[in-house]
């Protein structure tokens, strides 16, 4: 007599057997340690953007609206130290780092993933003393195969353009259900309530007139982490459809074989990736020729037509700063570099980089635009005040698999960001200890010391 043959595992089944049951050590070492890098980048940027207005903004409110008298659910909240609910502090933490676009992405997805993951892995740690470094980074790898796959799923079977926040919400879910040790059908629900009341914000209304919205992601946070509260006490939601419909199924399948955590880009610029491949083309012609602002008298950029459409003018906001193109392109032939103040307060108003704004025009090309998700693409042309013509060629963003920053230019990126507000020595240790928990006796206790005191103004 034959044996009956077994059921296939359905897609939720994979995915919780992935997100509630993979151990580090069924991790590749390789991606563990890009999980503390793209850690540390991220700390980076949410160290930095703590004084910024739309931080300050955020940990205010979620003080006034999202506190919690619970010590079970509540947490402090990073680079502040006041505690609030589970769900504030990660609100907090994503708006924040939101609004500064100096976080990782992954270009498939068209958006962010490290900016609530991050989040949710201090906001949740508070409550695991002994959670292990190899741990700790597994969780982190879970929010990110998760939220990248369904962010996948999302943009695949709906019309509109999503920002981050609308699929982002179910890799915090994920992480959540790991950290705070539940079953499938918990995690299952919140996965259900998660989706549904994901943010379905619109990413090219906030293109259009850009604001303090930016990509969704706290509120992507704030659903995630309230679904999985509210899974646990009973609430019901499922199924998530970009995980359970028939039509999502294919993009999961490669789940735990190949591994999107290894394969998330890092941004030299704190601005929106889509504006990184003009400056990018610009930087290496004034590399390769030695050129000096005063050397140019003509910028000409071709790009996709995302990129086409980010702001023209003079930004009046920070937020609209890094939804612009020429602006940022201006401020790299500038200074050589765009750092916080080139975005924000006196920068926003500098007359070298208004000046240098004059000479710059740009186009949507339609070889780049058909590359687009798959790639950020732009060429450059520079006319010379001595009358030569100078292309870029085709170039794409750094920072990702396709143009790589190397390791130490991820650690020097960090620093940049950091150290201005953490001060040298805090920073230096926070990075010791993130690149530390690869170890398999680290504790994450021993990062998290210096993650909540607030930072300098």
């Amino acid at each position: 007599m034959t044996a009956p043959m077994s059921k296939p595992l359905s897609t939720f089944d994979r995915i919780a057997d992935f997100a509630l049951d993979r151990i580090p050590a069924e991790i590749p070492a390789s991606t563990l340690e890009a999980a503390a890098l793209m850690t540390l980048d991220t700390l980076g940027i949410i160290a930095a953007a703590g004084p910024m207005e739309a931080g300050v903004i955020a940990r205010q409110t979620a003080t006034l609206l999202y506190g919690s008298s619970d010590p079970g659910h509540s947490a402090r909240m990073m680079f502040d130290g006041r505690r609030v609910s589970l769900a504030g502090a990660a609100f907090a933490a994503a708006t924040q780092t939101d609004n500064l676009d100096g976080h990782d992405g992954y270009n498939p997805t068209k958006g962010h993933i490290g900016v609530v993951v991050i989040p949710t892995l201090a906001t949740l740690a508070q409550h695991l003393p002994d959670l292990t470094g190899p741990e700790a980074l597994a969780a982190i790898t879970v929010g990110y195969e998760v939220a990248g796959r369904a962010g996948i799923a999302l943009h695949a079977t709906v019309s509109d353009y999503h920002t981050s926040g609308a699929w982002n919400c179910l890799g915090v879910v994920a992480m959540a259900a790991r950290l705070r040790g539940h079953g499938r059908e918990t995690m299952r629900q919140a996965l259900g309530i998660a989706e549904y009341h994901g943010p379905r914000s619109q990413m090219m209304r906030e293109i259009a007139t850009p604001t303090m919205l930016h990509d969704g992601s706290g509120w992507g946070a704030m659903v995630g982490m309230s679904s999985m509260i509210l899974a646990e006490h009973g609430f019901t939601g499922a199924p998530a459809i970009t995980m359970e419909a028939p039509e999502a199924a294919p993009f999961w399948e490669d789940l735990g074989r190949f591994w999107q955590m290894e394969h998330q880009y890092v941004k030299p610029y704190p601005i929106c990736r889509w504006a990184h491949a003009a400056v990018d083309g610009v930087r290496a012609i004034m590399l390769e020729h030695g050129l000096s602002h005063t050397d140019i008298a003509r910028v000409h950029v071709n790009s996709f037509h995302e990129a086409a459409c980010l702001y023209q003018g003079l930004p009046p906001s920070t937020g609209i700063a890094q939804y612009a193109l020429p602006f940022p392109v201006a401020a790299y032939i500038a200074y050589g570099r765009i750092g916080v103040e080139h975005i924000s307060g006196p920068g926003l108003s500098d007359p070298l980089v208004a000046e240098i704004m004059s000479r710059i025009t740009v186009a949507e090309t339609e070889r780049h635009s058909t590359r687009f998700p798959a790639g950020r693409w732009a060429d450059v042309e520079i006319a010379t005040t001595d009358g030569r013509v100078l292309l870029s060629g085709d170039t794409h963003a750094r920072g990702g698999p396709e143009a790589p920053m190397s390791r130490d230019e991820v650690l020097g990126k960090y620093m940049d960001f950091a150290a201005p507000v953490l001060g040298e020595e805090r920073a230096a240790s926070l990075r010791d200890a993130i690149l530390g928990l690869t170890d398999p006796g680290s504790r994450f206790a021993d990062a998290a010391a210096h993650l909540f005191e607030p930072v300098q103004g």
